[in-house]
Formats: C-alpha cells, sequence, structure tokens
C-alpha cells in the first residue's frame, strides 16, 4: 500500500504554480534561510543545468520562478519555504485562527508553548476562516498545520514560530471533519 502521509514535499506537489511562486518568494527573502538557500539554489542548479553561481546572482523573482517550477522539492526546502512563507504573508491569517480558537497570540504567534484548544472550536474557527480568506490560502495553511503530524516542524521545529504541538493534533484530529476545507 502507497503512503499517502502529508509531508512538505507532498504539500509542495499539490500547489499551485502561483501558490509555488508566492511561497518561494517568501522563502528567497528570508534572512535567516541561508542554508536551506544554499541547497535551493544547487537544486535549482542541478535542474535546469544552470552553474550554481548564476543561480545565486540571480534577482528574487527570478529564483522564485525557478524554484516554483520545480515539481518537487526536498522536504526541508518545502517545509522552510511554507514557515517562511505564512510568517511573511499570512500573519493576519494565523491570528484570525486562534482568536477563534481563543488562543492568546502576538501578531499570529502563540504566547504559551503548552495550549490545549478546545476541540470543539477547531472546526468553526477553520470554516470561520475559509469564510474571512482566500478558500485556496485557507487550505495551504491548514495542511501545513496537518503534515505537522508526523515532524511537527511547522509547530515545533522553527524558533520564530512557538505553535503548541497539541494545537496541531488538535487540527490534525478534525481534519476530517471539514474535509472540504483541507
Amino acid at each position: 500500500m502507497a503512503d499517502t502521509t502529508l509531508t512538505p514535499s507532498r504539500l509542495w506537489k499539490t500547489m499551485t504554480f502561483e501558490q509555488r511562486q508566492r511561497v518561494a518568494r517568501a522563502f528567497w527573502q528570508d534572512e535567516e534561510a541561508v542554508d536551506d538557500q544554499t541547497q535551493a539554489a544547487l537544486l535549482i542548479a542541478q535542474q535546469k543545468k544552470f552553474r550554481p553561481k548564476t543561480v545565486a546572482g540571480l534577482d528574487v523573482d527570478r529564483k522564485a520562478r525557478h524554484l516554483a517550477s520545480l515539481g518537487s522539492l526536498p522536504g526541508s526546502i518545502a517545509a522552510r519555504a511554507l514557515i517562511v512563507y505564512h510568517l511573511a504573508e499570512h500573519r493576519a491569517m494565523m491570528g484570525a485562527f486562534l482568536d477563534a480558537l481563543g488562543v492568546a497570540h502576538e501578531d499570529g504567534l502563540i504566547k504559551d508553548e503548552n495550549v490545549k484548544p478546545d476541540q470543539s472550536k477547531i472546526a468553526p474557527a477553520a470554516a470561520q476562516l475559509a469564510q474571512q480568506f482566500d478558500s485556496d490560502d485557507v487550505r495551504l495553511y491548514l495542511n501545513t498545520l496537518r503534515e505537522t503530524k508526523e515532524r511537527r516542524r511547522f509547530c515545533t521545529g522553527h524558533v520564530r514560530l512557538r505553535c503548541s504541538v497539541s494545537l496541531c493534533d488538535a487540527v490534525i484530529s478534525v481534519s476530517s471533519v471539514s474535509d472540504d476545507l483541507w
């Protein structure tokens, strides 16, 4: 039986080119992602038959376009790009989700790492997000949270995003309730 666990790489493959380009642009603009950016430049150089130095010298938009054109990415690069994208572009959505859950936060970042959200609030909070924000953006955000079931990277592995593991688990546990959002 084929493994269907949602991973950052699989999530990248499901995204439209436009989504991947927005995510890639945020990735290249992040000053703290230098190591992952180097790996991404090497991957682009290999895939596109460029010299790595040529890729490194491209402007952000061209690097984003090249990265977005890759149908698959290693999990670490895809995960980092998704994290950076949400932090850079969707703080309002992150904050709205946490507000709907009744979770204290600062600009979309959870203040207390030991948050245990009320399970009954998750599905309504997700539905509320879908009404307030673009449905594709909401789906990507919730799926990014959902893919952390195995990796927990979005929730605990990134210093700038202090998110509770129990919040991720809660989101995942109700994903079957709101399949149309996922």
